[in-house]
């Protein structure tokens, strides 16, 4: 079988091993334990010392008022305001409200006592003692004073001006201010130091009103609630009740100002309209008087029967006229001189009528007496006589009645006209004295409306009402800060995600090599096996009777290492790393070692030129070695072996003096007659040759051995630097190259750990995934 049937793909996927990864962290316990004890110490003190946070919170009912004062005019269209629940938030957010609630509670001091651990504040039913201002000065904000009380009675006073004793209730006058201190009753106040600051209302009412939050409560339309965090949670209770209060006075002030500003508006105006009224009516009297009339419709009536009467007369005296005319033509023809004149003509003159009816009756007696007689009858004559002077007379009074009533008539005329111009002129006067009269109902409906707006705008002054109301007073709750299960919560996080944070960082930045996997991701190079840390200082502990758990697992090393060369020869073993301090000397001394316990010859070749370390880690002298046997032709392999006392058949060769150019040593054709003269003394030879990673010999010494273990040690070794074994291994520089993993510990998650523990020292764990292969095939 191919030896690359046996490399391990680099991209070959496994699955997230949660053990290892979890044994990562595991295994600096103690570093959480620790974390998570300073900061739940930590969150202990902050929760001891911290001072608390309390939430208050106050319900309070915004209502729509339609009956408040400046509603009296409203119904004009003067006066009217849309209310909204924006505007009632910008109210009692309004920095001026603060200020006045502050005020009338006399915030303009805070008072601290000292406590056990700190300084404190105290308020309400605490305080020992109370500033009472007189007068302020600006140089007094932010101001400083201790108070240290003596008695009962007195205090000592110390601001920065010095120090003086005072008795309570005495008015204190500084340059700043005055002011009086003052102690409620029944009060115990001996030896106790009070320290107080003084505020500047507008800075103090500005933090407030920072903490202050007004928000529309629920779904509710007109219920708004507001919250506070504070420290001193009476302190608190008592400004947000002074807030809602204050806004319920400034309503029902601004109401009676707007109900008194309505009143003297009307007032103005009912004095006014009254001097019109009277204006207006004193026209209309002096209208009347002019007009000579009382009233127009009437005085128009009267006009219009008059102008009918005139009518009728004037018709009746024409037709008089016309009658008495006709009779007068009538009676002026000669044709009709003895003929009857018709009395069937409307005549009203009596004495017309009479000589008219004596003159018909003269005529019917000329007749009758013509039927007897002749007409020249004296009788006939003499009725002629009469007919003549009598139709003269008729005549005479037919013209004279005529004339009188032409002048009647012309009279009447005159008067039907003058009654015609008095009709005329009534719709005029209707329609002025309608203006007159129209200008006088509206001034006195206004006048009337007025007086009944001021009765209402009265009665709202004197039952003015807030449109406000408290639905629920401040409470306090909490504390809200800090919040000790938080806190704590927090603090254990915390504790645990420092140190995994840590952990995580420098695992990230950390490029020694720490878990087998390490190896496998950057190499294909089979790895043979692991030793664990011994826990020892001694150069040699694999012995005839070790069972220690390193020994069993250079004895698993050894089974392995036959299992990968079996079938092939394998005596020379060339031992090398990337640098120094990876174990290969102690490395090639216990396998050797191991290897002598199963009957085998095995010399140990010291061939570090540079930093030759195998004599003295086992105690043996240096004089003479390698670098002596290839500079002199007169010694022998026996003049420079030396045996091991502790373990019977285990040779060692030292380096002898380093020499000036250890470089050209190794490539000296001596090397090979050297390993040659060994490989026919000895069944293994076990070369301890100098880091490949820094220097060049061991590739010189690669084509005289069968073999190569590359050392990698955990937590030493670069992880950049298994890429040198990965060249070695994939270029064929040196034959056979495997990986043994040293310095093993249980926080690396080796596979190895644990092994040899069967034979009384614990409990074989699992055999690793490449135990498996070597035990089923060659390598090779």
């Amino acid at each position: 079988m191919s030896e690359s049937e046996f490399e391990f793909s680099e991209n070959e996927s496994e699955p997230i091993n949660i053990k290892n990864l979890v044994s990562k962290y595991l295994r600096y316990w103690y570093l959480f334990v620790l974390s998570i004890i300073l900061f739940l110490t930590a969150a202990f003190l902050y929760v001891r010392y911290t001072t608390p946070l309390y939430n208050i919170s106050s319900t309070l009912l915004v209502k729509d008022d339609k009956q408040g004062p400046s509603m009296a005019l409203n119904d004009l269209g003067v006066f009217q305001t849309t209310p909204s629940i924006e505007d009632e938030i910008i109210i009692l957010k309004s920095k001026s409200l603060m200020e006045r609630a502050l005020s009338e509670l006399s915030l303009n001091a805070t008072y601290y006592v000292e406590g056990r651990v700190k300084t404190i504040e105290v308020y309400g039913e605490d305080l020992p003692l109370k500033i009472l201002t007189s007068r302020l000065d600006s140089a007094a904000y932010g101001k400083w004073m201790t108070i240290h009380i003596k008695n009962n009675t007195t205090f000592e006073l110390e601001d920065n001006l010095g120090s003086n004793t005072y008795k309570f209730g005495q008015e204190i006058r500084k340059p700043y201010g005055t002011f009086t201190i003052v102690a409620p009753p029944r009060k115990s106040r001996n030896e106790k130091t009070v320290t107080v600051l003084l505020h500047d209302l507008q800075n103090i009412a500005k933090q407030y009103n920072n903490k202050l939050n007004v928000s529309p409560f629920g779904n509710s339309g007109r219920v708004l609630q507001l919250s506070m965090v504070d420290a001193v949670p009476e302190k608190a209770k008592d400004i947000v009740n002074k807030v809602t209060e204050v806004y319920s006075k400034e309503i029902v002030d601004d109401k009676r100002v707007m109900a008194r500003s309505t009143i003297d508006f009307i007032d103005g105006r009912l004095a006014y309209l009254t001097d019109e009224i009277s204006e207006v009516e004193k026209d209309v009297e002096k209208y009347k008087r002019k007009n000579a009339v009382t009233d127009v419709a009437t005085a128009g009536g009267l006009y219009v029967a008059n102008q009918d009467a005139y009518t009728k007369r004037l018709a009746d005296l024409a037709i008089e006229i016309d009658v008495l005319e006709s009779i007068d033509t009538y009676m002026s023809e000669e044709a009709n001189q003895y003929e009857l004149v018709p009395t069937s003509l409307s005549i009203s003159d009596p004495t017309l009528s009479g000589l008219i009816a004596n003159f018909n009756q003269l005529q019917l007696e000329r007749q009758r007496i013509l039927r007897d007689t002749k007409p020249g009858n004296p009788i006939v004559t003499s009725i002629n006589e009469q007919l003549e002077n009598l139709e003269a007379t008729i005549l005479e009074n037919i013209r004279n009645i005529r004339k009188g009533l032409s002048i009647s008539r012309e009279n009447l005329q005159a008067r039907a006209s003058e009654s015609r111009a008095n009709i005329q002129q009534v719709p005029t006067m209707e329609r002025e004295l309608l203006e007159i009269n129209r200008e006088n109902s509206i001034k006195t409906n206004v006048y009337l409306y007025l007086l009944h707006k001021r009765e209402e705008a009265a009665i709202s002054l004197a039952a003015t009402v807030s449109n406000s109301r408290v639905i629920d007073p401040a409470t306090a709750s909490g504390p809200v800060h800090p919040q000790t299960q938080m806190v704590y919560l927090i603090a254990l996080l915390a504790g645990i995600a420092v140190p995994f944070a840590g952990i995580t960082i420098k695992n990230f930045i950390n490029d020694k090599v720490e878990q087998t996997r390490d190896v496998e991701h950057a190499t294909s190079t089979p790895i043979l096996g692991e030793l664990n840390n011994s826990g020892t200082y001694d150069t040699l502990v694999v012995t005839q009777d070790s069972r220690s758990p390193i020994a069993e697992q250079f004895r698993l090393i050894r089974s392995n290492l036959q299992f990968a060369t079996a079938g092939k020869e394998n005596k020379v073993i060339l031992i090398t790393s990337s640098m120094s301090g990876e174990g290969k000397t102690f490395f090639s001394i216990n396998l050797a070692s191991s290897l002598v316990l199963t009957g085998k010859k095995v010399v140990v070749v010291g061939f570090d030129l540079r930093r030759p370390a195998l004599t003295e880690r086992l105690g043996l002298p240096n004089e003479v070695g390698i670098t002596s046997y290839l500079m002199s032709d007169g010694l022998t392999v026996e003049d420079i072996l030396q045996p091991m006392p502790e373990v019977p058949g285990l040779y060692v060769i030292g380096v002898g003096p380093v020499p000036p150019n250890p470089g050209e040593f190794v490539m000296l054709p001596e090397v090979g007659e050297l390993v040659n003269d060994l490989k026919d003394r000895f069944d293994f030879i076990i070369i301890d040759t100098a880091p490949v990673g820094q220097v060049a010999d061991a590739l010189a010494l690669a084509p005289y051995s069968d073999s190569c273990i590359y050392m990698v040690r955990y937590n030493y070794t670069s992880k950049s630097q298994i890429a040198i074994v990965d060249d070695l291994y994939k270029s064929k520089k040196v034959k056979h190259p495997m990986i043994v993993l040293n310095d093993a510990k249980k926080e690396n998650g080796s596979y190895g750990y644990g092994y040899g523990y069967g034979y009384g020292y614990g409990e074989v764990e699992k055999k690793p995934a490449w135990r498996k292969k070597f035990a089923k095939m060659s390598l090779w």
